[in-house]
């Protein structure tokens, strides 16, 4: 441990026993005071336990008092009083929509039921197996909060309460034990590695917790845990030299002395496990690393699982490739060889630009300041340039695995996204700006923007999401606000102008919006609905499927169809699903987007013919929560063929959701 982590630590150490003291005394006062008064004097002992609960060492100091603060009274005159009659639903509802007081009562009672559950206080409305129970449930039906991703309505609630959520969860996860919901925690999981997204540290943390629950002696798992041992296997023991999770030095001595057959049957169980699961193991590096030195080419295919295109890719661009293995690909950033699997097969190296920028990207010195913001967010266990590389290639294969995190960047994300699904040299010449430079420059209607005489000395770089984001999105986040400012004045909404110039020249620049941006009442809704369908609906745009993707914005709605905000998506394509109903697969810069936006509108990922990282919804449930697109004003379509009823429901919709009062 570092000086600085010591003396943090210390800090926090002490801060908690001075808070600690200060609520003994508080609760001695609550307990002394009168049941008709106690609301008022509760809101002091709150206080106390929410400033706690901020703090590491918290959570432990709360559940030790938590007897002592339910019997001085603090949870008289409310329902949380009745233990035996909380139901897990409403306090999944609770955590997600209540303010910040209640949220906090919540949390203190689900500390006291755990200590009831574990038997260290007794109480006499709730015996331990129902508490236990309780939280099992409870833990299931919240599992999105021991993941590192959130919904839109998530990011839009006070981060500070979202992480306090999230803290306890993790702490009542490690006392209640993953056996209890291990079934939910597996599809869970597989849930979210079908939308393959590039940030998968919390996912790896979820299935080696699950190895451990599954190998502890003392854990009986009874029927729990069905699938988990593909999750586990793909991470540490995909092959028959893996199998018992020998450890990386064993391994690597294992390798030297193989024969031929081993080494195939090696191979093809690395790519069976990284191409079923979206997981790479550890020792998967350490097998491309052997094989990259005695040039086999032949199993270096099948370590990667390619087929003809991405084979025909490696041959031509070989050196390339060894040495993109040779500099970026380790077992710290073994999720980097699915990036570049994914890469050969998408064929980019033939776009004559990308393979002489992958050759600067690799030789690119880094600036002080971006080598500082890696190694904090990703270690030290490898160079700051090494962690950069390994991010360039997961976001050239997997476009549409980049996520915000929990931050408000889904504008710059979704612009990482399209360039690196649309024009990755693009994407590579901005890296290298901004990565070497600490400098980006774009123009906005002939005016230069650039990112460094913006620089906001007080912003920090997003630590959430992938290399590539950490050194982009402060840039980015930063260009974007300028082009904003430079609209201010203009009656539209500024979207119009910004996207065209901020994404590239494919955005059409026809635009049209819902609401009035003044005021944010609707305008026009139906023609806005009608030219909707006839630009982008096969039915009614002459069948012109779409070419390049088009930034859009939805209203983001909770699962009780309520306004959270406007997001930023981009629409990819429109087509016929294996149930010929017409749907829109778009790319939610989120690294969880299967979200339920009320009203029986569930976004899908996987099912209806998504492809890897999209999401998808029937074009009606789609268009009832669009609130702004682009088209080529050339290319108008068929309004008059757009049925009168599609367009009376997806209406209908959207004033019982975000348009409710609008």
């Amino acid at each position: 441990m570092d000086a600085d982590s010591l003396t943090r630590k210390t800090s926090d150490t002490e801060q908690c026993q001075q808070l600690s003291r200060k609520l003994d005394e508080a609760v001695a006062r609550l307990a002394q005071t009168s049941d008709f008064a106690k609301g008022t004097r509760s809101g002091e002992v709150m206080a106390l336990v929410h400033r706690l609960f901020r703090l590491p060492c918290g959570i432990d100091m709360l559940y030790e008092r938590v007897a002592e603060l339910e019997e001085a009274g603090i949870f008289a005159g409310s329902d949380w009083a009745h233990p035996e009659i909380l139901q897990p639903g409403l306090a999944m509802h609770t955590l997600r929509t209540g303010d910040e007081e209640i949220v906090v009562v919540e949390c203190l009672s689900e500390i006291r039921l755990l200590a009831i559950a574990r038997e260290d206080y007794f109480h006499p409305a709730i015996t331990s197996e129902h508490a236990r129970h309780f939280l099992a449930q409870v833990l299931a039906l919240n599992l999105d909060f021991l993941f590192e991703h959130g919904s839109e309505a998530e990011r839009a609630r006070r981060p500070d309460t979202t992480s306090m959520v999230r803290e306890l969860y993790h702490y009542l996860i490690d006392h209640i034990g993953y056996e209890n919901i291990l079934d939910q925690l597996i599809e869970e999981v597989w849930r979210i590695l079908a939308q393959r997204p590039i940030q998968l540290d919390s996912v790896k943390e979820m299935v080696t917790r699950m190895a451990v629950c599954l190998n502890a002696p003392d854990i009986d798992m009874g029927s729990a845990g069905r699938g988990a041992d593909r999750l586990v296997s793909a991470l540490y023991g995909p092959t028959n030299g893996t199998r018992e999770d020998p450890g990386l030095a064993l391994y690597a001595e294992r390798l030297e002395s193989m024969d031929e057959s081993a080494l195939q049957q090696e191979a093809s169980g690395f790519s069976r496990a990284m191409h079923d699961t979206g997981l790479v193991s550890p020792y998967h590096p350490l097998f491309l690393r052997h094989i990259c030195c005695g040039q086999r080419d032949d199993l270096l295919t099948t370590a990667l699982g390619l087929s003809g295109t991405g084979r025909d890719a490696l041959l031509c661009y070989q050196q390339l490739v060894h040495t993109l293995i040779r500099e970026a690909i380790f077992p710290e950033t073994s999720q980097s060889v699915y990036g570049l699997a994914l890469f050969l097969e998408r064929g980019s190296l033939y776009q004559p630009p990308v393979a002489p920028a992958l050759w600067r990207q690799i030789a690119l010195p880094l600036s002080k300041i971006n080598k500082a913001a890696l190694t904090r967010v990703f270690g030290n266990a490898q160079a700051p340039r090494v962690f950069l590389l390994a991010g360039v290639l997961n976001m050239l294969g997997q476009p549409l695995g980049i996520g915000q995190g929990n931050n408000p960047t889904c504008q710059a994300a979704r612009a990482l996204s399209m360039w690196s699904y649309n024009d990755p040299d693009y994407l590579l010449q901005m890296i290298a700006w901004a990565a070497r430079d600490d400098e980006i420059v774009m123009h906005f209607e002939g005016q230069r923007i650039s990112s460094s005489a913006l620089a906001d000395d007080n912003a920090a770089a997003p630590i959430d999401v992938d290399p590539v984001s950490v050194i982009l999105v402060p840039h980015l986040d930063r260009i974007y606000t300028k082009m904003g400012g430079l609209c201010e004045t203009r009656e539209e909404d500024p979207h119009c102008w910004i996207n065209p110039e901020f994404h590239g020249w494919w955005v059409g620049r026809g635009f049209r919006i819902a609401v009035y941006v003044a005021t944010g009442e609707l305008r026009e809704y139906e023609d806005f609905i009608r030219h909707f369908y006839a630009v982008y609906h096969p039915f009614y745009n002459g069948n012109q499927p779409l070419i390049h993707p088009q930034p859009a914005g939805i209203a983001a709605t909770d699962s009780a169809a309520r306004f959270v905000g406007w997001h930023a998506i981009t629409i990819l394509r429109v087509a016929l699903d294996q149930e010929g109903k017409v749907r829109v697969y778009f790319f939610n810069p989120n690294n969880d987007s299967g979200q339920d936006w009320g009203q029986n509108v569930i976004v899908s990922t996987e099912g209806y013919g998504e492809r890897y990282g999209e999401s998808s919804l029937p074009v009606g449930e789609f268009a009832s929560r669009l609130y702004l697109f682009h088209f080529d004003p050339l290319e108008r379509g068929f309004a008059d063929r757009v049925p009168e009823e599609e367009i009376r429901n997806v209406i209908a919709q959207a004033r019982l959701s975000w348009a409710a009062e609008r």
